[in-house]
């Protein structure tokens, strides 16, 4: 237990700077875009979410576990030169798709302000954060991922007090992450080729990753939806009080990442003692966060949100509640899906459950905005989390049942 422990002192700790650096331009956000436009900010940053899904493509399921088996430092070299050709691939088609949506979506005032948060969070796909995730080496993590965009947010805040232009921060993130892309190039994959000349073997990469793929963008289709639903259909009020809600559940979600990674290294090591009694710890340890999320985001949502957005929205109880009900679920669903099914060879089986739980969660958030009831499209978006969870819940139990009957190596 003290090594899961240790793996998630350092991909706790040190993602706490990621958490912390958004909160830095919130309240400057919200000053120059006033409580019409924090929608449509925040409504950009969901679309970028997904757009850093489609980037990441499956390499942050995947790709942790490549790099962990790979034999030397040639065979990870090779395995991150597959991904960086394949998600340079997806991001001359994925930008300018994110860039349209964002348009779309946002109050017509504020559309060129969206499309900057969607690009600047767009980036965050091309990071090699599953590389060093698969290394097992937080620190890495810090140098090429963290460090970078802390650096690019904190310059960006007295040039958007001046400025009050977006633009600033997409450019400053795009060259922070072009940097550290360069750097981590040079140092684990040196004299090897980024462009995907060979677009056949690209396309067939893609391919492969699509099951793991699809359950990376179905699962994140219904997260990264309520704001944009909110920002098209109901008032600009009731879609601040939304998008600020949906801001702190994001915001929450690393600990979900955090604790995931800390554990699916150590249920999964190789010839482990105890896997049963691992996989336990970890899906009671996600309970327990889940049920703590979901406590902290109900009570003090409404006051963090006031603060965060400098008086200009504020999140409902209400909303805080529903939010809080999906990350329960969610975080419950974790162990399941990653030290479980997939491991199992169930990516098919999670893919299904995960599509079907977005069609009812997304046709509920549809027909809530249709009503212009904000409070409805937070609804739809736990009732998504707990249908997965749910129809997931069964066939991981019986893989849990499975590992008693297991032979156990000694350590």
């Amino acid at each position: 237990m003290r090594t899961v422990l240790l793996r998630l002192s350092g991909f706790t700790i040190l993602p706490l700077l990621s958490l912390i650096t958004p909160l830095l331009l919130l309240p400057v956000i919200s000053g120059f875009v006033g409580g019409e436009g924090i929608s449509s900010v925040i409504s950009g940053q969901a679309i970028g979410t997904f757009a850093a899904t489609i980037l990441m493509w499956g390499w942050n399921v995947d790709g942790p576990v490549a790099v962990a088996r790979a034999a030397s430092s040639a065979d990870r070299a090779r395995v991150y030169l597959r991904s960086i050709r394949t998600r340079l691939l997806l991001l001359v088609l994925t930008l300018p798709a994110a860039a349209a949506v964002a348009a779309l979506v946002a109050v017509p005032a504020f559309r060129w302000e969206a499309v900057a948060m969607a690009w600047a969070v767009a980036f965050a796909g091309m990071s090699p954060s599953w590389f060093c995730i698969g290394l097992g080496q937080p620190r890495l993590l810090a140098v090429y991922d963290t460090v970078p965009r802390f650096i690019a947010t904190a310059l960006a805040v007295p040039v958007l007090l001046i400025s009050h232009q977006l633009w600033y921060y997409t450019a400053l993130v795009a060259a922070m992450s072009l940097a550290s892309l360069i750097v981590f190039h040079r140092t684990y994959s040196p004299g090897g080729n980024w462009w995907p000349r060979d677009l056949r073997g690209a396309l067939r990469e893609l391919g492969a990753q699509g099951r793991t793929a699809g359950i990376s963008l179905a699962g994140n289709a219904y997260a990264s939806t309520p704001t944009p639903i909110a920002t098209a259909t109901t008032a600009p009020a009731a879609s601040g009080s939304l998008a600020t809600a949906d801001t702190l559940y994001r915001f929450g979600l690393f600990t979900v990442v955090a604790l995931g990674n800390a554990f699916q290294g150590w249920t999964l090591e190789r010839g482990a003692s105890g896997r049963k009694r691992r996989h336990l710890a970890a899906i009671w340890s996600h309970i327990g966060l889940g049920v703590i999320g979901a406590a902290v985001l109900t009570v003090a949502g409404p006051f963090v949100s006031s603060l965060l957005f400098a008086g200009q929205a504020q999140a409902t109880t209400e909303l805080c509640f529903y939010y809080g009900l999906a990350f329960l679920f969610l975080s419950a669903s974790t162990p399941f899906i990653r030290n479980l099914l997939i491991p199992a060879g169930q990516q098919s089986l999670v893919l299904r459950w995960t599509l079907i739980s977005a069609v009812f969660g997304v046709a509920a958030m549809i027909y809530a905005g249709s009503i212009g009831n904000a409070p409805g499209i937070a609804l739809g978006m736990a009732l998504s989390e707990a249908i997965l969870f749910v129809t997931l819940l069964i066939p991981g139990s019986r893989l849990l049942a499975k590992e008693s009957m297991e032979p156990v190596v000694a350590e």
